[in-house]
C-alpha cells in the first residue's frame, strides 16, 4: 500500500531504514541466542523519536503525530518485534510518567527514560488477571507516609531488566476505598522479587513474573491521584493497540519480502519456484493480508490523529493485523520449506514473535466483542 506519507515523513523513515539495517540487522541473531537485548541501541534511537516521540516538544519529546508515531513502530516491527515491544514498553512509561506525574517524578523518572539512563515495565496483568483488568487484587495500603504493597504481577515485559515498575494496585486509605491506583517502585530500594520467565515469544524482551511481600512504597511515589488508575490504564489502550498493529505490519511485511526473494532465487525442477503456480498463491495472499493490515492499522492512526474516539478502528485493526501477521508468516515459512526453520533466519524468528501479538493489549477475543458492541450498541462483556 502506498501510504501518502509527507516528504519530511519519507525522508525519516528512509532514515531509520539505514540505521536498522547497518546498526540493528547485524547483532539480533547474536541476542537471540543469549536472550538479551543491546538496550545502548534504544538511546541512538532516540534522535528519530523512539524515546518520547509523542510528547510535546517543550517537554522533550518530538510532537509526533500517530502516523508519524506508527510509521516508526512499523519499520522497528519490520526489523526485530523484540525491538518494537520494547520501544512501546518504554515509551508507555515514559507517557504515563508525563501524563500523571509530578514534577519531581518528572525529574527521577521520566527524564532518565528519555535518555535512555533507566529502564521502566508496567505491571497490570497477574497469574489470575488477564483481559479483566478491574480484577487486579494486587494491595497497596496506606500507612503514614507509605504504602504497603502485596500481590504478584505475571507476563511483564521488560521485567527482569527494569530499574523501577509502575505497578497497579488496589488502594485503601482514609480517602480511598479498593480503587485502583498506579506507584512507581523502584527495585533498589523496593526489594521485589523478580523471577524471569521464558517465553516462545519476544525471547529478547526480559519477561517476568514480579512478587511483592510488604513493599514499602514511599507517599511521593504514587503516580496520578489515589484510585485513578483504572480510568487512566483505559485511556491509553486505543494508542497501545494501534502501536501492536503497526508493529504486526511491519513484520508481515519483513516475512512477505523474503518470501518473494527467496521465490525468485530458489530453484526445484530447473527453474525458480516463484514460477509454481502454488507459491504464486502464496505470495499474493501474503501480499493481500500485509496490504489491509497496512490500510487498517494507518486508517485507525489517522483517526486518533483526527481526534476521534477510535475504539473501532483500533480494535479492528490490532485484531486483523496481527492475525495476519501470523497468517503470513505461516505463509512464508511454508515457502521457505526446511530454511523457514532454522532459528539462523529470520523467518522461524517472525513465525513466533508475530504468534504473540494475538494476546497483550486485549486479546483477539476481546477485540472481537469490543468492536461487536461498538457496532451494534450491545455490549458481550457484562
Amino acid at each position: 500500500m502506498a501510504v501518502d506519507l509527507t516528504p519530511e515523513q519519507e525522508l525519516l523513515r528512509d532514515n531509520v531504514r539505514r540505521f536498522m539495517e547497518r546498526r540493528v540487522a547485524p547483532v539480533i541473531n547474536e541476542h537471540e541466542a543469549s536472550k538479551t537485548f543491546p538496550f545502548e541501541i534504544l538511546g541512538e534511537l532516540a534522535e528519530f523519536g523512539y524515546l518520547g516521540g509523542r510528547l510535546p516538544e517543550a517537554d522533550g519529546g518530538f510532537g509526533l503525530d500517530y502516523v508519524t508515531w506508527g510509521m516508526l513502530l512499523e519499520q522497528s516491527g519490520y526489523y526485530w518485534m523484540s525491538l518494537r515491544t520494547l520501544v512501546n514498553i518504554t515509551n508507555g512509561a515514559i507517557n504515563r510518567l508525563h501524563a500523571y506525574g509530578t514534577p519531581e517524578q518528572h525529574e527521577r523518572f521520566l527524564r532518565p527514560l528519555l535518555e535512555n539512563r533507566r529502564r521502566a515495565c508496567f505491571g497490570l496483568t497477574e497469574p489470575d488477571t488477564g483481559s479483566n483488568a478491574a480484577g487486579v487484587q494486587a494491595r497497596a495500603d496506606r500507612r503514614g507516609d507509605t504504602y504497603v504493597l502485596n500481590g504478584r504481577k505475571m507476563w511483564i515485559t521488560n521485567g527482569a531488566s527494569a530499574d523501577f515498575a509502575i505497578i497497579i494496585a488496589r488502594t485503601f486509605s482514609p480517602d480511598c476505598d479498593g480503587g485502583l491506583s498506579a506507584f512507581i517502585v523502584e527495585r533498589e530500594a523496593a526489594h521485589y522479587d523478580v523471577r524471569p520467565l521464558d517465553t516462545m515469544v519476544l525471547r529478547c524482551t526480559g519477561t517476568a513474573e514480579l512478587g511483592f511481600n510488604d513493599v514499602v512504597i514511599p507517599r511521593e511515589n504514587l503516580l496520578g491521584e489515589e484510585g485513578g488508575a483504572f480510568r487512566n490504564v483505559l485511556k491509553g489502550l486505543n494508542a497501545a493497540r494501534v502501536n501492536i498493529a503497526m508493529g504486526a505490519v511491519g513484520a508481515a511485511q519483513a516475512a512477505l519480502d523474503l518470501s518473494v526473494e527467496y521465490a525468485k532465487t530458489r530453484k526445484q525442477f530447473g527453474k525458480p519456484i516463484g514460477s509454481f503456480q502454488l507459491i504464486q498463491k502464496h505470495i499474493v495472499d501474503m501480499t493481500i493480508r500485509t496490504e489491509a493490515a497496512r490500510a487498517l492499522a494507518y486508517n485507525a492512526a489517522t483517526a486518533l490523529d483526527r481526534g476521534r474516539d477510535a475504539r473501532t478502528e483500533c480494535s479492528i485493526a490490532k485484531l486483523y493485523a496481527t492475525e495476519a501477521a501470523h497468517e503470513v508468516a505461516n505463509m512464508a515459512l511454508q515457502v521457505h520449506g526446511g530454511m523457514g526453520y532454522s532459528t539462523e533466519y529470520p523467518i522461524e524468528r517472525i513465525f513466533r514473535d508475530t504468534r504473540g501479538g494475538m494476546i497483550p493489549e486485549g486479546t483477539t477475543e476481546i477485540q472481537t466483542l469490543i468492536a461487536g458492541r461498538e457496532i451494534l450498541g450491545l455490549s458481550a462483556l457484562t
